[in-house]
């Protein structure tokens, strides 16, 4: 199943692509939250994390590594949990010198059948997970933008 956007945004692509691209700053927010984070030895000089985090009840584990990385233009993501593999791809276009367009992609496929089961319910039911993926990426872009970047929004 995939998830895309994009938000238009006031600000260069070189101070996105570095805001973007502070790992620091994500682990810390993610910890916040009262999710568990471990960043593991970077393999090719990419770095990767384990991440654990509760979801309906129960601990949910995830293995997300930095995949590739095109400065300043573009950073793909690549997680496995036990029952999903996960692409996360961000793509950064310079509309002018002051205005950047971000792009979000999201693609989610079943490694058992559970969770290829979840997934054909999801969609069932896609439009509103498409307004949510929509709502989340608007609100994280415009708190990048105006460089609020903070778990709590």
């Amino acid at each position: 199943m995939k998830f895309s956007t994009r938000k238009d945004m006031e600000a260069p692509i070189d101070a996105i692509f570095d805001k973007l691209s502070n790992f620091a700053a994500f682990e810390r927010a993610a910890l916040k939250r009262g999710i568990e984070v471990t960043r593991d030895a970077p393999s090719a000089g990419m770095p990767g994390w384990q991440i654990r985090f509760p979801l309906r009840g129960k601990m949910r584990s995830l293995s997300v590594a930095l995949d590739a990385i095109d400065a300043p233009e573009a950073m793909s993501f690549a997680g496995e949990s036990k029952s999903f593999d996960l692409r996360l791809d961000l793509t950064l276009i310079a509309l002018s010198r002051a205005r950047t367009r971000l792009g979000v992609e999201l693609d989610i496929r079943p490694r058992t059948l559970s969770g290829r089961l979840l997934l054909q319910s999801m969609r069932l039911t896609k439009p509103g997970y498409t307004r949510k993926f929509d709502t989340a990426v608007q609100s994280f872009a415009e708190r990048l933008e105006k460089n609020h970047f903070s778990p709590h929004a």
